[in-house]
């Protein structure tokens, strides 16, 4: 029989609900402890799950039986946890985004690297079906040489989100907002299909919400292989729609809604639209209406790194991807310029 792994969460905001239900669902893993620097969040979240409870770092980590952990806190305090479960030599499967700069990104990379252990990053959309046929046409050239890839996250936030959280919109905790928090997910599509980025032109602005971090974006991309893309994002377009990637090709383009497919015009082919019955999960209102299944089957993927000692699909160095461009996208609203996109 294969090891079941062990897994502890470390915060007990909303997404770790859905990291502990993701782990219940699986045969291949467990959850057997929480971690809070609050003692009461850790207790109920402890009750909540059933598992043992701390409100102390190191004596969560102490756990001899802990494999993995999931780091499910504010985007910006990342860094610390993930240094600190290495050193104790447990796997980590880090959020999105794996930290809020690059330089933090790679203190992370290297403290796992350092202490020989894995380190995934959630971006769950990965692992959708119509994601999947996607990427499969692009990879046997059914769209033909790439022209230009969109993606459009018109999400709406209400100022309760906002307030739920004393880090949700700031510069330290976030990163920023509907770029960094919301967005990131479908730019991880997008440069997954297009490829690297030479270089952006973007502009944000905070339109509507009281928050540091923008709640409106649009940046126009170059790709290395010449194709051409763009990305509009916010969290004050009211009621919110579900997030869009569109890819576009010599022989034909893919269109995916919630990760479904809704327009599939490739030349020679017959349409190949998903079941219209089926309902799509779209964060783009509520952030908890997205389900567990997705993150399910990427817990199953780190297990499986984890057991064959070999690498997850989103690793740090892939997510840095998502990380550079949209910290370009920051400066060059910032400057006012092109800005060259570069993770080293």
């Amino acid at each position: 029989m294969e090891q079941i792994i062990k897994f502890g969460i470390i915060g007990t905001g909303a997404i770790a609900g859905q990291h502990a239900a993701a782990i219940a669902a699986s045969d291949t893993a467990e959850l057997i402890a929480v971690c809070s620097s609050s003692e009461d969040r850790a207790k109920s979240a402890g009750n909540k799950f059933k598992v043992a409870a701390y409100d102390d770092l190191d004596k969560f980590l102490e756990t001899p039986e802990l494999d993995a952990v999931c780091i499910c806190t504010a985007s910006g305090h990342h860094m610390e946890a993930a240094i600190k479960a290495a050193q104790y030599k447990k796997h980590i499967l880090v959020e999105k985004p794996i930290e809020i700069n690059l330089e933090r990104a790679d203190k992370m990379i290297q403290a796992c690297q350092q202490n020989g252990v894995i380190l995934g990053v959630v971006f769950q959309n990965r692992f959708n079906e119509g994601y999947h046929q996607l990427k499969q046409a692009v990879q046997e050239g059914k769209l033909g040489k790439l022209l230009m890839g969109n993606a459009y996250i018109k999400w709406f936030r209400n100022e309760d989100y906002y307030k739920s959280s004393d880090w949700k919109g700031t510069l330290k905790g976030d990163g920023g907002g509907a770029l960094i928090n919301q967005g990131i997910h479908t730019i991880d599509l997008l440069l997954d299909i297009m490829g690297e980025v030479d270089d952006v032109y973007g502009q944000v602005k905070t339109a509507m919400h009281t928050i540091e971090g923008e709640d409106l974006a649009s940046a126009l991309i170059n790709f290395k292989n010449g194709a051409m893309g763009n990305i509009t994002a916010g969290t004050s377009l009211y009621p919110g729609y579900p997030e869009r990637l569109e890819v576009y090709g010599t022989h034909g383009s893919v269109i995916l809604e919630a990760g479904k497919i809704v327009a599939w015009n490739i030349q020679g082919e017959e349409n190949r639209l998903e079941n219209p019955h089926v309902e799509k999960a779209s964060g783009a209102a509520d952030p908890m209406a997205i389900g567990h299944y997705l993150h399910q089957l990427q817990i199953e993927d780190m297990v499986s790194a984890i057991r064959e000692n070999g690498e997850p699909l989103i690793t740090g160095e892939v997510a840095k991807q998502s990380l550079a461009l949209i910290k370009g996208i920051y400066r060059s609203s910032e400057e006012g310029k092109n800005m060259a996109i570069n993770i080293n």
